[in-house]
């Protein structure tokens, strides 16, 4: 089976747009579902509400792939989990290292989704000698000073870091040097690379601190919404620090 080191997906040279391969996975991901159940074709309308988007998005995203479906029939679900895994590259193997061996860098290595989509972990690698021969999921922990021959010897261009913030760049800096060619960055940093290296940020602080803010705008609006009907003319309307009058709002306490 062909290696990823030489072999990059074809959707840059067919000018599909970002937004667009940021959707294939949702796609593939409910297709293979689809799959999975032995379902043998889908609309789009089914398709894009098991993905989480609209219909109109989707047959325009599959439009760059060259695939339209058949009308009244759908599209075959077969055809596009190969179509889709394809153009995302997911037709061969991808060896992969993840640096950074603690708590998250090991959930990755036993993670058991990476196989069956495309991806063999090459290697685990940390800067911590104790860790070096100990096994994570069949896998023995290497150490740091070997990260350049592991990377030639597999012919890595995937490389995932699971490091603290303050060695995260310098881990960067070394994989690159190396040879790989797109970064998964667990660590809470923004890293500094070259033109012609993929970095994709995963901070999973920032998804729940997004999170909370549209809870708190939920929690305000749902406030918002008691006041009218609890407000009267001549009493206060909470939190406002004034009173409603027959001709609007007028301060709570008048001036002297």
């Amino acid at each position: 089976m062909a290696t990823g080191r030489n072999h990059r997906p074809a959707t840059r040279s067919r000018g599909i747009p970002e937004a667009t391969v940021a959707r294939l996975p949702l796609y593939l991901r409910a297709l293979t579902a689809l799959s999975e159940r032995s379902v043998p074709t889908v609309s789009s309308e089914e398709l894009a509400s098991a993905a989480g988007v609209n219909s109109a998005k989707l047959r325009k995203d599959f439009s760059y792939l060259g695939s339209y479906g058949t009308r009244g029939v759908g599209y075959d679900v077969e055809y596009l989990v190969y179509q889709i895994s394809r153009e995302l590259g997911l037709t061969q193997d991808w060896p992969v290292v993840i640096v950074g061996i603690g708590n998250l860098g090991a959930a990755l290595a036993n993670y058991g989704g990476f196989a069956s989509r495309g991806f063999r972990v090459a290697a685990l690698i940390d800067a911590d000698p104790t860790l070096a021969g100990r096994q994570v999921a069949g896998i023995p922990v290497r150490h740091v000073d070997e990260l350049e021959e592991i990377i030639d010897a597999n012919g890595v261009s995937i490389g995932v870091i699971t490091t603290p913030g303050g060695a995260a760049q310098q881990v960067c800096d070394r994989l690159v040097a190396a040879g790989i060619t797109s970064i998964l960055n667990f660590a809470p940093t923004v890293l500094t690379v070259p033109e012609g290296v993929d970095v994709r940020k995963v901070d999973l602080s920032i998804e729940l601190q997004i999170l909370a803010f549209h809870e708190q705008r939920k929690a305000a609006e749902a406030m918002a919404g008691e006041v009218p009907e609890s407000a009267a003319p001549g009493r206060a309307v909470r939190g406002t620090g004034r009173e409603q009058g027959p001709e609007g709002d007028i301060p709570a306490v008048m001036p002297a």
